[in-house]
């Protein structure tokens, strides 16, 4: 019985991402992904900013289907390559980016509703403030 129970749960947890997501990616996470992907491939055209194209089609993949997926600290960090990409990152643009995805918090945050998108721009930040130790697990 406790089997068809935890099923259940994960039936439920799955179905409640999917709807999250599907909400998610109608009322813009469709259009920001897009950005993010303009992004990487403008950057990638540089040879000197593929690092930091690759990073944008990481978020891009976070922004199109939040719910489910998890920001963790990357295991096999590069040191102080990653760091001073980082800090490249949050000098050209970084920083704005983190701060949008912190307007759209606080404003989803003050709608009840809106309480679980909030917390997908919240880890959205975390990323897109220094993306280059983090992963993306689902």
């Amino acid at each position: 019985m406790y089997k068809l129970q935890g099923i259940n749960f994960s039936l439920q947890f799955f179905f409640m991402n999917l709807i999250g997501n599907l909400i998610w990616l109608i009322f813009g996470g469709f259009l920001a992904a897009l950005g993010y992907i303009f992004g990487g491939f403008v950057l990638c055209l540089t040879i000197v900013g593929i690092p930091w194209g690759f990073q944008c089609f990481k978020i891009a993949s976070v922004v199109i289907w939040p719910f489910g997926k998890k920001i963790v600290p990357k295991k096999d960090s590069t040191g102080c390559l990653s760091f001073f990409c980082n800090i490249i990152w949050l000098i050209f643009g970084g920083f704005y980016t983190a701060c949008v995805h912190l307007v759209f918090a606080v404003i989803l945050f003050i709608t009840i509703i809106g309480i679980p998108f909030a917390r997908q721009h919240l880890k959205l930040m975390e990323l897109s403030f220094m993306p280059f130790n983090r992963d993306v697990v689902s």
